[in-house]
């Protein structure tokens, strides 16, 4: 087995989103700066409601899937197709935007803290236009396991050997197989202990330290990713992840890469300029959301 090592960093960088909620992107932090079929991934925090309170109006999305994961606080999804979710602690909204969705993200909170991720995934072109799905997930039912080096370990999607036993999260789970056959796990671990998984050896993968720090790798070949920022891994079989002096918490995401071209405007994710274009006049024309 070949363990992965550290390919690269990209550093967080502060942003803003919807009606001005403050974040911080990784993942296509710059144009261009994908990690196939990873788009997007945004990390938000914050104790003052200053900085979450006008939420996500309202928006359009076409061509790609969003994944939203809530750490703390609570917020609502509400979309075009009827669907309102309470999106709370530990809970999963996964939704497939496909042809066209238009929905909203709004806190229900007026105060606390609000955390979190959201993070988009790519559609290969047969599945652009596919009609647009949502799922809530309530955190009843994401697995949480104990980790043989202290620590838990919660599995979103894929699946996963954890101590002689099989754990598969309610996305992409048995039954369930997504194209980009993504796997997204959320690892705590006490200082100084060892998580190692095996990952798909033709998947891309990062992982990304929002509490603590971590180190990647074996060995002479150990390489340190500081917190609030993604470490993009080498191609391998498997990855070995130590937590730093002060512990770890952390997600590990890995995909199939589509290997399509990928042109990006704003909400809209397609593969050429012509399909961009025509996602606008949709929009415009009131038709971006309906049935093919």
């Amino acid at each position: 087995m070949t363990t992965r090592s550290l390919k690269h960093v990209i550093p967080s960088m502060p942003t803003s989103d919807g009606a001005g909620v403050k974040l911080r992107r990784s993942i296509g932090a710059q144009r261009g700066l994908y990690l196939d079929p990873f788009l997007m991934l945004d990390e938000f925090g914050t104790d003052n409601p200053g900085d979450y309170i006008a939420g996500f109006p309202a928006h359009p999305h076409r061509g790609f899937e969003t994944v939203t994961y809530m750490l703390d606080g609570r917020m609502q999804h509400r979309d075009h197709l009827g669907n309102v979710g309470d999106l709370g602690p530990g809970g999963v909204q996964w939704m497939t935007a496909g042809r066209g969705v238009i929905h909203s993200e709004m806190p229900l909170q007026e105060s606390g803290r609000m955390r979190g991720f959201q993070l988009w995934i790519n559609l290969p072109a047969a599945e652009k236009m596919k009609p647009a799905a949502y799922r809530d997930i309530p955190a009843a039912e994401i697995p949480e396991v104990a980790l043989p080096d202290g620590g838990t370990l919660k599995v979103i999607a894929g699946t996963v050997e954890v101590a002689g036993q099989t754990v598969s999260g309610p996305v992409n789970g048995p039954g369930r197989r997504l194209s980009t056959d993504p796997l997204y796990l959320d690892i705590t671990l006490p200082a100084g202990a060892r998580f190692e998984q095996a990952i798909g050896s033709t998947h891309n993968a990062f992982v990304y330290a929002y509490e603590g720090s971590l180190s990647i790798g074996d060995g002479a070949a150990e390489k340190a990713i500081p917190t609030q920022a993604a470490g993009v891994l080498t191609p391998g079989d498997r990855v070995s992840v130590t937590a730093g002096p002060n512990g770890l918490r952390a997600v590990l995401i890995a995909g199939k890469p589509i290997g399509e071209p990928v042109v990006q405007y704003g909400p809209f994710v397609m593969n050429t300029a012509e399909q961009i274009e025509q996602a606008i006049r949709d929009y415009n024309d009131g038709t971006l959301a309906s049935a093919a």
